[in-house]
């Protein structure tokens, strides 16, 4: 038997239109890339600027941990680091310069003794004028 042309087909479905969005899915995929890598990159930024090295910090720290033992060498030590917060102001200037001649007789003597109390209260002093 021949079928005829003109009968329909039940059990075949016509044709659907189906809706293309991949290019808004694209789209959207493309931006949230760029936001990522972006905020990626704003985080490295600000994580490398935070461990900048602080040149004042540095100083600072070298002063407090100066061995006291060795009179000679603190005193070049002292001598040296505490020049670089000397002209902050005139309060901590003053002060290095009373610091600096009370420590030249330890600097240019052959053998030294002890850095006395008042050299060293000056010295404290002057750590806790500087402002890091």
């Amino acid at each position: 038997m021949s079928q005829s042309v003109d009968i329909p087909l039940h059990d075949i479905m016509p044709l659907v239109e189906v809706p293309d969005t991949s290019i808004y899915w694209f789209g959207a995929l493309v931006i949230a890339g760029l936001i990522v890598v972006s905020l990626i990159v704003f985080a490295w930024l600000k994580y490398k600027r935070g461990r900048k090295i602080n040149e004042r910090r540095l100083h600072f720290k070298a002063l407090q941990t100066i061995d006291l033992k060795n009179p000679k060498a603190s005193a070049y030590t002292i001598s040296r680091e505490g020049y670089f917060f000397a002209h902050d102001n005139e309060r901590t200037l003053g002060t290095y310069q009373n610091l600096f001649t009370r420590l030249e007789p330890y600097k240019y003597a052959p053998t030294v003794g002890k850095i006395d109390e008042e050299t060293l209260g000056y010295y404290h002093l002057y750590l806790e004028m500087i402002d890091v």
